[in-house]
């Protein structure tokens, strides 16, 4: 199901010996979906804490629990562990698909091909958070949390820019909390400013 290479083993077992956690499992779960793919959560925990229908594997030296929810979108998938002047962390290389429904590839193919590189000069991403019947559920990051622009941006740029991808949508509901935006690219008092989309 999932494999480990032998640095990620190595990391996990220095890890593990190091902050005297001897005898936990490590948990890997999918959190939800985000620019570039799957979220992820990785800890550790002790193995009596796991849930019935989680599954539990020896990895060779330690346990992993893998998160019942999250199995089936978790076969297959590498965990490396990579330490070099450019990146340092574990790496996981996840062949699933990171949408099933036919409506949500089309729009997160838009985001990856289309809208986030637009607004990325702006500091800015959007995350589609799900698809339900003709729903989409999105949220803005960066610098369009916040932003005053980020209704603008929504309403004539990316609304409009799903709706001709996947013309079954009619609905998209941001459900960002504009006002936790700490780093807005236009602050919303100042007033006029241009969308990236619009």
């Amino acid at each position: 199901m999932i494999t480990f290479t032998e640095p990620a083993k190595n990391k996990i077992l220095e890890l593990l010996q190091s902050e005297n956690q001897q005898g936990l499992a490590l948990r890997i779960a999918i959190t939800g979906r985000g620019p570039g793919g799957f979220q992820y959560d990785l800890r550790f925990m002790p193995v009596e804490e796991k849930e019935a229908d989680d599954l539990l594997i020896d990895a060779g030296g330690f346990q992993v629990v893998v998160d019942a929810e999250s199995a089936s979108r978790l076969e297959g998938v590498k965990i490396d562990f990579v330490d070099s002047v450019f990146e340092s962390g574990f790496k996981i290389e996840n062949p699933n698909p990171v949408w099933t429904d036919p409506k949500a590839r089309a729009i997160q193919e838009l985001f990856d091909t289309q809208i986030n590189p637009a607004i990325a000069g702006h500091g800015g991403y959007v995350t589609l958070l799900d698809v339900k019947d003709d729903t989409a559920y999105i949220a803005m990051g960066g610098g369009c949390q916040g932003c005053g622009m980020a209704d603008v941006t929504l309403k004539h740029g990316i609304e409009v820019m799903i709706k001709e991808t996947v013309p079954e949508i009619r609905h998209v509901i941001d459900t960002t909390d504009h006002a936790a935006g700490n780093n807005p690219y236009y602050q919303p008092s100042k007033g006029g400013g241009e969308s990236p989309l619009a």
